[in-house]
């Protein structure tokens, strides 16, 4: 089985649907939620746009420590975000392109604070993230739902 083949046909399949729904993001609207307690709906397209590089960050380190990240600026409206979603997954895509199966092996582990979080294989950070965009992408539909615009086919 090739594996990475694998991830990289579901990686661009993940890209081209995440596109569709970000080309309907409503501009004036990024600061959005159904209810307080929802995450706002530009920092969480912002988020699935950047996961899509998280392949370049897991097969470059050994882990990641949300707490040591400094803050990062939010796009401003569908402009910038379409073009971080495009740059991520070029990076995700290109780092993808770089590795061999043996290099989905080794744990890699996300933390905070120094407390460790969770820890996989390579190889099941990378899925955990594919996973991460079907789900999230799935919470931006309902933003859109309940905003009455219609979702991409």
């Amino acid at each position: 089985m090739d594996t990475l083949q694998q991830l990289k046909d579901e990686l661009s399949q993940e890209y081209n649907t995440t596109k569709k729904f970000i080309k309907l993001f409503p501009e004036g609207n990024n600061e959005y939620a159904p209810h307080e307690k929802s995450m706002k709906m530009m920092p969480m397209a912002k988020h699935i746009a950047e996961v899509f590089g998280w392949p370049e960050v897991i097969l470059t380190s050994s882990d990641l420590d949300f707490g040591n990240m400094p803050p990062q600026k939010l796009p401003e409206g569908k402009a910038q975000l379409t073009e971080l979603l495009d740059k991520s997954y070029a990076s995700g895509m290109a780092a993808l392109e770089k590795v061999t199966e043996k290099d989905l092996l080794p744990a890699w582990s996300i933390s905070m604070g120094g407390n460790k979080i969770k820890e996989w294989t390579k190889y099941g950070a990378i899925r955990h993230g594919l996973n991460q965009i079907t789900h999230h992408r799935a919470q931006l539909g309902v933003y859109y739902r309940l905003l009455n615009i219609s979702l991409p086919g």
